[in-house]
């Protein structure tokens, strides 16, 4: 008869290309799991290497150097089971594999089946697919692997029943979007559904470029219920027992992640910035600040995600900026607690302007002055950057970026984009629930944000309730050149994210020259988006691996689309 299985799940980070590190962890991990009594301990998809490591996987000795860690890591077990992610050459054919660990010995191997090739997913270039089931028997359970998106397929778990599975493990490096955690219960009820079997399901945490993956690993009953679910964003060894007889868990004290969908957004956003800026060896961060809500937003999410002293920013007036500007600015860098600078632009803009002045003769003024400006301070940030070793950032937001609505090599230049993936009313909605967790004492210290000074918000309201404005000419609004963000919004989100044509965005009731003057500008600026920095993919089509449109197209979809 089985008995109770004590099972650990390394919810943990594992960077890209790190074998050595990722080795010393996962040794690591397995000598605390055994400490605290795990029969069974499971980590995530490609834990070895970290996911995705891309091109790294057509290099020989890349995966020479991983079959060397896969030994020794073998030796390493005793006293525990081990199941590990890792790719793998085999007769010629490179895999994606979960290896069964015991005991200095490998009791199974299994190749992923369901090799994805969508959205942020290259897994066809890279690997072959397996076909054969891997059931372990332990302590008298016979238990099934699953890889990732063989979980998210009726084959590869039917295959492991047949097999004789009663349960299933599935290592994971499932990346953050909206919805993600009701897509996955979809599919844990339509797996249980199938086959009546419990799923122990580990994901990946950790920020990886422009991906974010969330964790929430999960514990789901044979009924396709989730019996408990790992933190957001946390790395975390989670512990329960498993019952055969019962078919059922108790988790050991798993803190639970967030229930609002906007404390789960920000904190995505947060562990991307962080985990980007420390992985690619920077402890700090600059940018301007402008007294606009994208900047605003941005100043936050990195005090929260790096600490008040990690961050660096410069207001950089000139003629056109407001004093409403001015002291907005200041006020959230003093409630903030960061560091904060003014340099103004205005004797550049001089000196460039007269030395323009020749060629530009008896052309009026334009957008030519106007990104002129953003280009000044585009050099002062990378001045900044250059001399202190500061990763810069760009503030732009996925609206402005769709349609084009930034400077490229201006308030577009920076390592790394933040809000790159955040529509511009989200933006607004995330700023404000920012400010709400900034006075809920309980959230602050929950979610590790920063402490504001006294009452201060830390987004000043000022920020959110004035209109947005770039300030390079005077009197200027977005909206001069934009629809209104909440209608721009809405006609980016079916022709971006949802890839509608124009003739079924109109018949959704949105004005036909409106969306038309829309997509065109989508389309026009490709080439601006193809030179931007990276910036975390937060929704089902970000500005990144999974949107691939060319730059030379003579395509406009703006004919019967």
């Amino acid at each position: 008869m089985a008995c109770m299985i004590k099972i650990a799940l390394a919810q943990q980070d594992f960077l890209v290309g790190d074998t050595p590190g990722n080795l010393e962890r996962i040794i690591s991990t397995v000598t605390a799991a055994r400490e605290v009594g795990a029969d069974l301990v499971v980590f995530p998809e490609l834990a070895l290497t970290g996911y995705p490591p891309e091109d790294l996987l057509l290099r020989p000795g890349f995966m020479r150097s991983v079959h060397r860690a896969m030994a020794a890591l073998t030796e390493q077990v005793h006293g525990i089971d081990v199941v590990v992610g890792h790719p793998w050459m085999q007769d010629g054919e490179r895999h994606n594999a979960a290896s069964w660990l015991r005991d200095g010995q490998v009791v199974g191997r299994y190749f992923k089946h369901q090799l994805p090739n969508y959205a942020v997913f290259d897994e066809a270039r890279y690997f072959t697919a397996g076909t054969e089931p891997l059931v372990v028997n332990l302590k008298g359970c016979a238990v099934g692997v699953l890889v990732c998106e063989d979980s998210w397929e009726a084959e590869p778990a039917a295959k492991a029943k047949a097999a004789g599975a009663q349960l299933l493990v599935a290592p994971n490096a499932s990346p953050y979007r909206d919805g993600k955690i009701t897509d996955r219960e979809w599919m844990f009820r339509e797996r249980a559904g199938e086959t009546g079997l419990p799923m122990v399901y580990c994901n990946l945490v950790g920020g990886q470029d422009d991906l974010v993956f969330d964790g929430r690993s999960a514990l789901v009953t044979g009924a396709g219920e989730i019996a408990a679910l790992g933190p957001l964003c946390e790395d975390a060894l989670l512990l329960a027992d498993y019952d055969p007889a019962s078919g059922t868990f108790a988790a050991h004290d798993w803190p639970a992640p967030p229930a609002d969908e906007m404390a789960e957004l920000y904190l995505a956003l947060a562990r991307g910035l962080r985990d980007y800026t420390r992985k690619n060896g920077f402890s700090d961060v600059v940018f301007g600040l402008s007294g606009g809500i994208d900047s605003a937003l941005t100043l936050a999410l990195a005090a929260d995600a790096l600490g008040p002293e990690h961050v660096h920013v410069v207001m950089m007036p000139s003629r056109y900026t407001s004093q409403l500007s001015l002291d907005l600015a200041a006020e959230q860098a003093d409630a903030l607690g960061v560091d904060y600078r003014t340099i103004s632009i205005e004797d550049s803009f001089e000196a460039l302007s007269h030395a323009l002045a020749p060629s530009f003769e008896g052309h009026a003024v334009d957008l030519a002055e106007e990104n002129l400006q953003a280009r000044i301070r585009g050099n002062i940030v990378m001045a900044l950057s250059n001399k202190f070793g500061w990763l810069p950032l760009a503030t732009s937001n996925k609206s402005e970026l769709a349609v084009g609505y930034s400077t490229i090599y201006g308030d577009m230049c920076g390592g790394f984009s933040p809000l790159k993936d955040v529509l511009k009313t989200r933006v607004f909605t995330l700023s404000r629930w920012r400010n709400q967790a900034a006075h809920d004492d309980a959230a602050v210290a929950r979610m590790g944000l920063a402490a504001t000074a006294g009452d201060a918000d830390a987004i000043p309201v000022g920020v959110i309730e004035r209109p947005p404005s770039a300030e390079l000419r005077h009197d200027q609004l977005d909206e001069d050149s934009l629809p209104p963000y909440d209608i721009l919004d809405e006609i980016l989100h079916r022709f971006v994210d949802l890839d509608w044509s124009i003739a079924d965005i109109v018949a959704d009731g949105f004005e036909e020259p409106m969306v038309r003057r829309v997509a065109g500008m989508v389309l026009r600026n490709e080439y601006k988006r193809r030179q931007g920095a990276p910036g975390t993919r937060v929704t089902s089509r970000g500005f990144g691996r999974d949107r691939r449109y060319p730059m030379t197209s003579g395509w406009r979809e703006l004919g019967d689309a």
